[in-house]
C-alpha cells in the first residue's frame, strides 16, 4: 500500500491549498472525505458478501454431510429391521411348533384396575377447627340467602 506520512499529507495539503485556493478547499475537502468514506462502505460490503458465500459453501457442505449420514442411518436402520424381522419369525415358527424342548407359558391374567376408595372427608377433618378460626378457613357453607342474612347491615333507629 501507499505509505503517507504526516509529512507526504502536509505537502500534498500545501499543494493543494496553492492548486485549489482557499475558498474552494474546504469543499473540496468535504467532497473527498464522503467519496472515501463510500469506497470503505463499498469495500466493506463487497467482504461481508464474500464471508456470507463463503458461509454459505460451509452451509452447503454441512447440509450435504448431514444427509449423508441420515441415509447411513435410514439404510442401517432398514437392514436392523430385515434381521429383526427374521428372528422373529424363526422365533414364531419354533414357538408354533409343539415340542418338548420349549415351554410356552402366558403371563396371568392382569388384575383390573380398582379405586382406593379413600375418604378425602376424613383429610378435610384433619385440621382442628381453632387452627381453622384462627386462619379464617369456612368451616361450614352457607347458601346465599343466609349469607345475605347474615352480613345485612343492621337499621339505626
Amino acid at each position: 500500500m501507499i505509505d503517507l506520512g504526516i509529512s507526504k499529507l502536509a505537502m500534498i495539503g500545501a499543494v493543494a491549498l496553492i492548486v485549489i485556493g482557499p475558498e474552494k478547499l474546504p469543499r473540496v475537502a468535504r467532497t473527498v472525505g464522503t467519496l472515501i468514506g463510500k469506497a470503505q462502505r463499498y469495500v466493506s460490503d463487497v467482504k461481508a458478501e464474500v464471508s456470507r458465500s463463503m458461509e454459505l459453501d460451509e452451509l452447503k457442505k454441512m447440509k450435504e454431510t448431514v444427509e449423508s449420514a441420515a441415509k447411513d442411518v435410514s439404510q442401517s436402520m432398514q437392514t436392523n429391521a430385515a434381521d429383526f424381522e427374521k428372528t422373529w419369525a424363526e422365533a414364531t415358527s419354533v414357538a408354533s411348533e409343539p415340542s418338548s424342548d420349549y415351554q410356552i407359558t402366558l403371563p396371568e391374567a392382569v388384575p383390573e384396575y380398582r379405586h382406593p376408595k379413600k375418604n378425602w372427608r376424613l383429610k378435610q377433618g384433619a385440621m382442628p377447627n381453632w387452627f381453622k378460626a384462627r386462619a379464617g378457613v369456612r368451616t361450614k357453607a352457607l347458601s346465599g340467602a343466609a349469607r345475605v342474612a347474615r352480613f345485612r347491615p343492621t337499621k339505626f333507629n
